[in-house]
């Protein structure tokens, strides 16, 4: 292969499709297994019946307002217990259960390994190093890891400079074809990110010691860089949108062939303006991989262990802030949705002030003065609490009924017994009180480990709002008002049910299944973490679980 057929496919390689990215990040297939096929669904429901136990890990947020549905947090280990279906199944996780969609987990393969992404620790004594030749080759590893990461940092800022200088400046030349507003679509804060990454490049030049390389000390480029790389979270949430622009623009011939004939202006590679655009996305995941490759030959009593430690800890902060913005930003829509479902609904829109589902449940609350008990479910979001009544007949209708302001509330919690403020006898109760106005509000659950999960919600959904106040997130007008209008357009026109319910002859084991499934994130940017396991050891045997 002649060399540059050799560095365009090297590049095509770096700039690859989003299935890439997810490869890279969840490896290829060691520890998991993903679900979907008839092979791994028939095998699954052998297991089930043999009464093994099967295990699935989340690889997304699944975010549900429906009590019929599961939900989790990426990380989480879900015990799968009926996967019949081969797009929903019924799994339990802590003491919940409820209908989950299969393309949000992974099943666990061979659990008995241990992890593979255990890193040294400074108090490691390294007796099991081998002496000096096992020594020599680590610093050779090294020295390899350091060179990727110099060649990869001058590849990406060739991509950067690429796109700044190749499309958008001549973009920016045709104001007939182009508005600055579908430019900052397109590019998003492409420019920002070039003039960050070539400061990033030119410290870790100056870091970089060319006699003896495994000697560099790069970690500590990180760490003085670390605040420049949150750039990449507003270029991240606005990824998806770039897309929508150049699929609408490319329909049209002449968008094409101007974008074609930038490209051989610059004397770019052979790949097309999206896969340019993605690769600042690939770039801000491949981060925490590179440290975590660099830790691991890096010895204990190196000088740079505890800041290429502090940077790789770092960095899966900045993948993990992004990720979580972008799962924000998708959220909005489902939660619009949710509010238009709701009848009777009153006052301003929920997304005015929040954007997070953090706990939703049924609720007995007791009201003044005649202490009057009204069974109601509660959405806990940051900022406000919404209550609804279900419907007598279709108890997945709800009715609005009122929402309290979380931010003026305290929330008490009360011992079993009698209740002096409404002579009434309470069991596993709380109480939200409002200091300013002396107003209460008492809630009851049935079961006191129900009481703990709410108490333990509110206290998240404090944090959650002292992180978004820390991190400056937030929801834009414009967000909020087309997310608005993307949920009365598919009200008008009906929900569409992707996935039929399943026909029982006999009585259901389960609540009907959901009339839609959620899409997961297309790209994501922070593997969950793994946890390590000692069961299913016979799994490995299972063809249609490998890779």
């Amino acid at each position: 292969m002649p060399d540059g057929a050799l560095d365009s496919a090297m590049r095509a390689d770096e700039a690859g499709s989003e299935e890439d990215l997810y490869e890279d990040l969840h490896g290829s297939g060691h520890h998991y297994s993903h679900p979907g096929g008839g092979g791994e669904q028939l095998a699954i429901n052998e297991l089930l019946s043999d009464g093994s136990v099967v295990c699935a890990e989340a690889l997304w947020d699944h975010v549900t307002m429906d009590d019929q549905e599961l939900g989790f947090k990426a990380g989480d280990v879900i015990e799968v217990m009926d996967a019949t279906n081969r797009e929903w199944w019924w799994g339990r996780v802590a003491d919940g259960e409820g209908w989950f969609p299969a393309s949000f987990v992974r099943l666990r393969v061979n659990q008995d390994e241990p992890a593979d992404d255990e890193t040294p620790r400074a108090g490691d004594s390294g007796a099991g190093d081998g002496g000096p030749e096992a020594q020599n080759s680590k610093d050779q590893m090294r020295t390899n890891v350091i060179n990727e990461i110099l060649s990869t940092e001058r590849d990406y800022i060739k991509h950067l400079r690429d796109i700044c200088e190749g499309y958008l400046r001549q973009c920016r030349k045709r104001a007939d074809m182009f508005s600055e507003e579908q430019l900052r679509t397109i590019f998003g804060n492409i420019e920002d990110i070039y003039r960050c990454q070539k400061a990033f490049v030119r410290a870790l030049e100056q870091k970089f010691n060319r006699e003896r390389p495994h000697l560099s000390e790069l970690g500590a480029c990180f760490l003085e860089h670390q605040a420049d790389f949150q750039i990449y979270s507003e270029y991240c949430n606005n990824h998806p949108n770039a897309c929508v622009e150049l699929s609408r623009l490319t329909k049209l011939s002449k968008y094409v062939y101007f974008f074609e004939a930038c490209r051989l202006l610059q004397k770019m590679i052979d790949i097309s303006l999206d896969g340019f655009l993605l690769t600042p996305v690939q770039k801000i995941c491949k981060y925490p991989l590179q440290l975590a490759e660099l830790l691991k030959y890096t010895h204990p009593q190196h000088r740079d262990f505890k800041d290429v430690e502090a940077a790789l800890h770092a960095m899966k902060n900045v993948a993990r802030l992004i990720n979580e913005r972008k799962r924000r930003l998708e959220n909005i829509d489902k939660i619009a949705q949710w509010q238009s479902s709701i009848e009777d609904w009153e006052g301003e829109d929920l997304l005015v002030r929040s954007s997070e589902l953090i706990y939703s449940g049924e609720l007995t609350r007791v009201t003044q003065p005649q202490a009057k008990s009204q069974q109601r479910m509660f959405f806990l979001f940051d900022h406000q609490l919404i209550y609804c009544k279900k419907d007598l007949l279709r108890r997945d209708v709800l009715y609005y009924k009122g929402r309290l302001d979380i931010d003026g509330l305290e929330v008490v919690d009360l011992e079993d017994g009698k209740d002096r403020d409404l002579h009434v006898s309470i069991k596993n109760a709380f109480r939200l009180h409002c200091g300013t106005t002396g107003e209460s509000h008492l809630l009851c659950t049935r079961k006191p480990e129900q009481k703990q999960r709410w108490l333990k919600a509110f206290a998240r959904e404090r944090e959650q709002v002292r992180l978004d106040q820390e991190t400056g997130f937030s929801i834009t007008e414009l967000q909020r008002k087309q997310a608005m209008l993307n949920a009365s357009k598919q009200q008008a026109t009906g929900k569409p049910k992707t996935i039929g319910r399943p026909c029982y002859l006999t009585r259901q084991k389960h609540p009907a299944l959901p009339s839609s499934r959620p899409q997961p994130q297309v790209l994501v940017l922070a593997e969950p973490r793994r946890k390590p396991s000692t069961f299913w050891h016979s799994i490995s045997r299972l063809a249609p679980f490998r890779k």
